[in-house]
């Protein structure tokens, strides 16, 4: 089973390239936080137990997002592998994960990280907003509704999310910064960072990982 991660700032498009990744190469594509409102959704025992810290405003422990990840890689153990959407976030995280991949039959084929300048980022994040219904992302610059205002898909308003006023932003971009150095040395001592500029179009932007991946000869739509 293959694993990769993807690493980037908030606003970096890491989220929209793991999705293009998955699809592309075979691969489930895995978001802590849509595992978190998976479990509690379906009311299993973990999601229970992430809620209560949740509801108190306490980050939910390293060692239960594990076994969430854990509960997802054994259900979908028939898949070729899986891509790591924003997780780990932290060196300990990481640690976590590489115990995790060993007691599943797992590997860490590569940690992409897309690297793209912090006035990019904020341009882009100031920018967006979001159907209040489906959900769709929009950008005044990248990518705007036909619409001002609206959704092209269901005419719904959209609306911004509070945290992405560029004050916010700009604090988000240091706590990140601050978090991602040790994590990007950690998996560059062992060999397996690959940075990608994340400037561009999308399609641009998946075609460099695509490159890249080739490169390290871990593109392949067969591996298993």
């Amino acid at each position: 089973m293959r694993l990769l991660i993807l690493l980037g700032a908030p606003g970096s498009g890491k989220g929209t390239q793991a999705k293009l990744l998955a699809e592309y190469l075979g691969l489930v594509h895995l978001s802590t936080g849509d595992i978190l409102r998976d479990e509690m959704r379906r009311g299993t025992q973990l999601g229970s137990q992430a809620n209560q810290y949740m509801t108190a405003g306490e980050l939910v422990p390293d060692v239960l997002i594990l076994d969430m990840i854990k509960a997802k890689l054994i259900l979908d153990s028939m898949t070729r592998g899986f891509i790591f959407d924003g997780f780990p976030r932290t060196v300990a995280q990481a640690k976590g994960l590489d115990r995790l991949a060993d007691e599943v039959g797992a590997r860490i084929d590569r940690v992409i990280n897309l690297a793209i300048d912090d006035e990019v980022v904020v341009e882009r994040l100031i920018a967006r907003s979001g159907c209040s219904v489906c959900g769709a992302i929009y950008n005044d610059v990248w990518n705007p509704p036909r619409r001002a205002g609206f959704c092209d898909k269901d005419d719904s308003a959209l609306i911004r999310r509070s945290d992405d006023s560029e004050s916010v932003v700009r604090n988000r971009l240091n706590i990140y910064r601050q978090q991602a150095k040790p994590l990007e040395e950690y998996y560059s001592h062992r060999a397996l960072l690959v940075r990608v500029d994340g400037y561009g179009m999308t399609g641009q932007v998946l075609a460099r990982i695509l490159i890249s991946l080739e490169a390290s000869g871990t593109n392949d739509r067969t591996q298993v």
